[in-house]
């Protein structure tokens, strides 16, 4: 079988179909191409063919590039790797500009053969970029499909092609939602953006009506044609000028400079705009070529894409246990944690019993879905017929017995190691014998919660992130007795639920949290050093984080910080690090400021509970210091605090798969997504250098920074984290 294949009807109107084998969706491979090229030869030079329909065999268009295909560029090209690069781009453009010509004389624009694309669903990356190079694009009346070119998202943008066309389609303020925010829309949304042309419920039949009927000047795309001029305006007209300025500002208030493949971009358009179509081609593939070599790029795609991908399909999961579906999820706690969880799996289809103390608080965590589903209604993202529906899959009692038949309880209570034993013996009484049991706590140990489990082998935690409905990553955490069956069937739950699961072994904190807690208290502690509190947060900003670690404390609350504080504490004893940030957090605490929710934290807020800007009160009890220190330094505290704490995590043996190190900090608390997570980004630094940074911090800062002897000995065998533990290479020996 092969990816393309050509039929001819009576009419002379060529299809090709889209259709690679054992795939569900297609994705364009380095074969896939040549064939393609191959086929719209053959279709071009037969006189008996009128005219082209490009489609797909699947439900859906295309999800992409295969990513092999970058690497057999890179690959071929022995020791110059960009070369390889370009030339590989170059002949995809070539490609899709021979489909664009349709073989027309290009001074005369006549002689072409209508070429029109076909989508039943989903076109995404080069499967949106291939129709824009088409003459008209028609796509099915399907509301689940989406359309747009999502490269941003995992550190590249499109370059084959799409960059260039799009913003001569649509003008460059018209693509920069598509192009630098990586914006996906329905077919009807396309349209109306200006993506594709057509919404028509059978697009094949439409298409072939077209292309019968198409004469030359249909072909001729706006740039090919004389006296075109971009929507909008060019870089030197005086319309075009302010956007591509206000463009520039826009990107680097987004992303503080961290993140280059959108500077890239940038780039790409702004000069694309100041010469013909074919040179910007050549333009957009130079930056492209720029991107791809650029470390975080292969760092952001190994994280986002291919190790997220590979988690979510279960690439830690244990190989001889049979599926663990879940059919009936019991809730312990109604609260907002437990309301979540509620949710995402009446979402999942889930039939769920949410309990709690009485009536009134179960119908109250019940209400949480209800509000949820209403939002959805009015936004267009839901029916009143998905609500009812919803809505009689949970079952909201204060009644235990309603847990039996149960395959899976999630226990969201109280975070107090007393009232956690005290419902697991309870329900442990109730629940079918084969019922695996999860304590979603965020800090406390699950083998000394599962002392309180008649059935340890059968209890795990599965730790969600908040909001539950919104947060991508779920941490699944094994005791020192927790089975196999246990852990596929947390992630079989996970799965059903679509989000990204990570698996670590039992400690205190876990992994997330024990990388997060460093950060926060590092960024504290330069706080009480005199710092402003805006310097802290916005050098977090330009090391990539989505918001910095003292506006983070407010959003998250003060009091949890100091509660996590307290009770890290008194499980430590005098082994607990005394730190100048307790006494910040315990400062806030004590004056009421516990952050947004109480309209009065490291920030002033309004009535609303809109940010006024930092509280001024700090400098009063940490006056502001002589001198402020170096922005790197800060930079390297905030950054070393975490990632030395997730080597100490592989160390232990907490974390046993990198890939999941990297991928859970990008998901769980943002971690600079350009630098891929805590293991790619010391890569990038080099074992060596990493070493020696721990060594210059901790002498200036003390003891925290001390280099783990992991990374001492890594640094003395040049060995990098990708090297010494690639899962690809564990997984094939």
């Amino acid at each position: 079988m092969t990816d393309f294949i050509m039929t001819k009807d009576a009419e002379g109107v060529a299809t090709i179909t889209w259709d690679c084998p054992g795939k569900s969706m297609n994705v364009m491979s380095a074969e896939a191409l040549l064939l393609l090229s191959d086929l719209i030869d053959d279709a071009l030079a037969d006189e008996a063919v009128k005219g082209v329909v490009i489609t797909s065999g699947k439900k859906d268009f295309a999800g992409g590039m295969d990513l092999n295909v970058l690497a057999k560029m890179k690959a071929d090209a022995g020791d110059d790797p960009a070369r390889g690069l370009f030339e590989g781009t170059m002949k995809m453009h070539g490609l899709l500009r021979k489909i664009e010509l349709a073989g027309m004389d290009f001074k005369t624009k006549k002689g072409g053969k209508p070429i029109a694309a076909a989508l039943p669903g989903t076109a995404v990356g080069i499967g949106l970029e291939l129709p824009l190079s088409t003459h008209r694009i028609f796509a099915a009346d399907n509301p689940k499909a989406k359309i747009g070119l999502p490269e941003i998202m995992v550190g590249i943008f499109p370059g084959a092609g799409g960059t260039t066309r799009l913003v001569r389609k649509m003008g460059a303020m018209g693509a920069s939602p598509f192009l630098l925010q990586g914006k996906l829309v329905d077919p009807k949304k396309a349209k109306g953006a200006g993506i594709i042309d057509e919404v028509v419920e059978d697009p094949i039949a439409a298409a072939r009506e077209w292309v019968l009927n198409a004469k030359d000047a249909d072909l001729v795309k706006p740039w090919d044609a004389k006296g075109y001029k971009m929507p909008g305006g060019a870089p030197y007209h005086p319309a075009g000028f302010p956007t591509f300025v206000g463009a520039s500002a826009m990107v680097n208030a987004n992303t503080n400079g961290a993140f280059p493949a959108a500077k890239a971009l940038l780039s790409a358009v702004y000069e694309g705009a100041l010469v013909p179509f074919d040179t910007a081609l050549k333009i957009e593939a130079r930056w492209f070529t720029n991107i791809l070599m650029n470390p975080s790029s292969a760092a952001m795609i190994r994280s986002l894409f291919l190790n997220k991908e590979a988690l979510e399909k279960g690439a830690v999961r244990p190989k001889d246990v049979p599926d663990q579906s879940v059919k009936k999820i019991g809730v312990l706690g109604a609260g907002m944690m437990g309301a979540g969880i509620a949710l995402v799996s009446a979402q999942a289809g889930m039939e769920v019993v949410l309990i709690d103390r009485d009536q009134e608080a179960a119908d109250r965590g019940k209400a949480y879905s209800e509000t949820y589903m209403d939002k959805g209604i009015k936004r267009g993202k839901a029916t009143p017929e998905k609500k009812e529906a919803l809505l009689a899959r949970i079952t909201a009692t204060p009644d235990l017995d309603a847990l039996k038949g149960c395959d899976l309880i999630i226990e969201a209570v109280f975070e107090d190691p007393g009232v956690k034993a005290d419902m697991t013996k309870k329900v442990e009484a109730i629940i079918p014998e084969d019922c695996i049991f999860a304590s979603n706590t965020s800090t406390l140990p699950i083998t000394g919660l599962a002392k309180a489990s008649v059935r340890p082998e059968q209890f795990i935690g599965i730790h969600f992130f908040s909001p539950v409905e919104r947060m991508l990553l779920v941490e699944i955490i094994k005791g020192k007795e927790t089975g196999d069956r246990a852990v596929a069937k947390a992630l079989d739950y996970v799965r059903q639920i679509r989000k990204t699961p990570i698996v670590v072994n039992d400690a205190r904190f876990f992994y997330c949290n024990r990388c997060i807690i460093p950060y926060m208290n590092e960024a504290m502690r330069i706080v009480t050093e005199g710092t402003p509190a805006a310097m802290v947060d916005h050098a977090a900003q330009q090391l990539g984080f989505p918001v910095g670690p003292i506006q983070l404390t407010d959003e998250t609350s003060v009091d949890l910080g100091a509660k996590i504080a307290r009770a890290t504490k008194a499980a430590m004893g005098d082994a607990y690090p005394e730190s100048p940030s307790d006494d910040l957090i315990f400062w806030m605490e004590e004056l009421g400021r516990l952050g947004r929710k109480s309209k009065a934290g490291f920030f002033d807020y309004d009535e609303k509970g809109k940010r006024q800007g930092y509280w001024q009160g700090i400098t009063e009890k940490y006056p502001a210091a002589e001198e402020l220190p170096d922005i790197q330094d800060v930079k390297d505290r905030l950054m070393f605090a975490q990632v030395l704490e997730a080597v100490r995590a592989l160390e232990e043996g907490v974390v046993e798969d990198i890939r999941e190190g990297d991928v859970g900090a990008i998901l769980a608390w943002g971690f600079a997504p350009w630098t891929g997570g805590p293991y790619s980004w010391l890569d990038m630094l080099g074992a060596e250098y990493a070493a020696q940074r721990c060594d210059e911090l901790e002498a200036a800062y003390g003891e925290r920074f001390k280099c783990p002897d992991l990374l001492r000995d890594m640094a003395a065998k040049g060995q990098s984290f990708y090297g010494r533990f690639d899962p690809e290479a564990k997984s094939a020996a």
